[in-house]
Formats: C-alpha cells, structure tokens, sequence
C-alpha cells in the first residue's frame, strides 16, 4: 500500500516535490488555496540559473550601505516596519555575510544550483514543455567597463570551482545581438548554460499536470490549521479535513508562520517584488532576458510582454503593494529599451522567502516525525524546485541523497 502524503503549497517547489514523491509510487495530494504556479512562482524572471552559485549577501561596505540609506535605489526599497519586523533574521543575515562566513556557504549552496538544470530537463520531457524554454542563456549588462572586469573575475573564479559557463560582450558584441538596446550599456556577460522559460506560471502548471498523470491528486482548498495525532497528519481545510502518515510544508515565505502553531521559530523573511508587462515601440524585440546589473531590474521577453522584474523590497508579507520601486526601474528601462504601453492592469506583486544564511530549509523537521519542511529559496525557489523535489524524495525514502543535506537541516539555527 502507497503512503499517503500531503504536500502544502503548490508553487515551483511543491509541485515539484509532489510529482517526485508520486513518481516514487506514493498517493499524493497536493494543497493550495491558488491553481499551481500562481503565486510568487507566477510573477519571476522566469530563468533557470545554473550562473547563480553565490547567493546574494547582505551588503557590508560603507559605499553599499552609504547608497541604500536614501531609500531610492532601483534594485533595493525598505519600510521601516519592516525591517523591524524582521530585525532578529536581518542580523543573522549581516553575521552570515562576513567574508568567512560567506565562503563556506558558496560551495554548500553552489552544490543545489550545479544540478538545477539538469533536473529541470528531466520535468521539461515528462511534462512535454519543451517549448516554454529557450536555452540561449541570458545576458547581464554592465554600465561601466570598471564593474563588468570586477564581475569578470567572479565568474571566471566560479568556472573553476562550480562549472559555470559564460562569454563575454564588449558593447560592439552586446549591440549585435540586442540592436534595440541603447549604448548605455558597456558590456555584458552573456551566461550561457542557463536557460529561460517564456511563461514562468505555465511551466508550474505544466509540471503540475505531470503530477496528475501519476495519480497525483491537487485540492484548491484554503488551508486552515494542521496537527499530529497518533502516527498521522490532520490537515483541515476550507472543503474538509485531509489526513495522511506524513506532510510536506512549502509554503514559501508563509511557511514560518505555519510553524509557528507546532512552536517553531525559523527566521524566515520575505522579500517582495514587481512586474509588469510591456508592449514594445515599432518593430523593437527584445532577443535575451537582459539584466541591468548596476540598476537593478530584469527585462525579460515573454508571451505577454516584455517583462519588467524589480529588485527586492523589504515590507512585511502582507502589506500593501508600493509603486515607486517598478515606477523608478521603469523610467531607467525606457532610456534602455524602447518599451511601449503597459499592457497588465496593475503591477503583480509577490514575495520572496529568505532565510538569513542565504540557504534553504530542506529536510526533516527535528521535534516532529512525519513533518517535512521545505521553503526559504530566496530568489531562486524557481531554478531548484526540481532539484528540491528529488532531494527530499530521497530523504523521504531513506535514500542517499544526490548531495550532503546538513547545511540545509532546519534545526541549524538553534
């Protein structure tokens, strides 16, 4: 007999880990008040990014501080509330980010991304989406000669450590491939064993039907509270209450919160973002998702538009949408690319979850047996939902993982 398994939220890394424990032959529901893919996995830049083996550390320099003080930056806004909010894990985040700290997290968190798209490819062919992704890379583009050498050199120190692969862009090369693009630019780096998906919200959702060709089962139901009784999981739901042996928290940057009615503490915090659709100005196209690195927004080629993703804004989970962040990134974007209309009706707005060591949560939850815990992605819940999905199935199973879980176990920060 199968064993039953609840899987709670139904974004990339949900669904990814509920196609993975069906496939292992398990009887699988997978919950969310939202269809799948239509929350924070909806609204990103839509990249796989093998590239992205370091993750983004808390700024420690005086000019990176000095910069962020006035509160208009493109790729950064703060709220006081939240900050304060999130005071205790923006801390623990500055802590993590010394030097020495920082590269010993590198190659723990470098170890999930180096197998991002080769997961990925094996959920591409079952779902048969192979023509929502593009594998042409994508490009980061450099205002300055100075920061485009500076970023050089990272890249080629990560080609020998981690496999990443990339080529580089004088601004001659850059305009030959995007004519459209204005000379703002000096260069770029075009990363190029990373790949792009054309409808971020489709790939989940085509993932999420392989997971039904299983015999996986999906309730959009609000989930309302869960509890242990005996050797089973109690999951009460706004259409009844769900049970099974074990359970699956991936709720994203909600996944704290939850918790918390089992007394864990985890030092979740999210940080929010935008987009908005474009049209674009007479015959322009937009050939790579192209990244203004210094200014900090993200111009990607979808089906419904020219996509404009915002950097991060750090405001409690539930606040209300802001409009100066996308509004600022949006006026620099036109001096770059000659964007037309707006085509959505409002800005989509979506959150982040982030853990102060820059690294998941992948694994069992410590005081609990049957409770598995996977959230805190930060920016990359999207590139490592297949590679999560696997890990934890392996976990699950009392299998060797694919890499060492340790620096990913929930009860680190005790």
């Amino acid at each position: 007999m199968s064993r039953e398994t609840i899987v709670l939220g139904a974004g990339m890394v949900g669904v990814c880990i509920a196609y993975h424990l069906a496939k292992r032959g398990r009887s699988v529901v997978l919950v969310d008040r939202k269809a799948p893919g239509r929350e924070t996995s909806f609204g990103n830049a839509g990249l796989i990014q093998r590239e992205a083996v370091r993750p983004h550390p808390f700024p420690r320099d005086l000019p990176s501080l000095w910069r962020l003080i006035p509160n208009r930056s493109i790729d950064i806004r703060y709220r006081l509330r939240g900050m304060l909010a999130a005071s205790g894990p923006l801390l623990q985040f500055w802590r993590h980010s010394a030097p020495s700290n920082y590269a010993r997290i590198v190659p723990e968190y470098a170890s999930l991304i180096m197998h991002c798209t080769d997961e990925h490819a094996k959920m591409i062919d079952a779902a048969g989406a192979q023509d929502l992704i593009k594998k042409n890379g994508w490009f980061e583009g450099f205002r300055t000669r100075q920061v485009l050498d500076e970023q050089l050199a990272i890249a080629h120190e990560m080609r020998e450590r981690f496999g990443v692969e990339f080529e580089t862009l004088d601004q001659t090369a850059l305009r030959a491939q995007e004519p459209f693009v204005s000379n703002a630019l000096a260069g770029a780096i075009h990363w190029t064993n990373a790949w792009s998906v054309i409808d971020p919200g489709a790939l989940v959702q085509a993932y999420a039907k392989a997971f039904e060709a299983l015999g996986g089962r999906i309730e959009q139901a609000e989930a309302k509270s869960f509890s242990q009784t005996g050797a089973s999981w109690n999951l009460a739901t706004s259409k009844g209450n769900l049970e099974a042996e074990e359970l699956v928290v991936a709720m994203g940057p909600w996944s704290a919160k939850w918790l918390q009615q089992l007394d864990y503490r985890l030092p979740l915090f999210p940080m929010r973002g935008y987009h908005m659709h474009y049209a674009t100005q007479g015959e322009a196209k937009l050939n790579h998702w192209l990244m203004d690195f210094e200014t900090g927004y993200l111009l990607t080629p979808m089906r419904a538009g020219i996509r404009l993703t915002t950097g991060a804004e750090m405001d409690i989970l539930d606040a209300p949408p802001h409009s100066g962040q996308l509004e600022d990134a949006e006026a620099v974007a036109r001096k770059l690319f000659p964007l037309g209309e707006r085509l959505d009706e409002a800005p989509w707005k979506g959150a982040r979850p982030c853990m102060p060591d820059m690294k998941p949560v992948i694994g069992p939850a410590p005081n609990h047996s049957g409770l598995w815990l996977a959230f805190g992605h930060g920016h990359q819940g999207f590139t490592l939902g297949p590679t999560t999905g696997r890990l934890l199935g392996e976990m699950m199973d009392g299998e060797e993982p694919l890499v060492d879980m340790q620096p990913f176990r929930a009860d680190r920060f005790r």
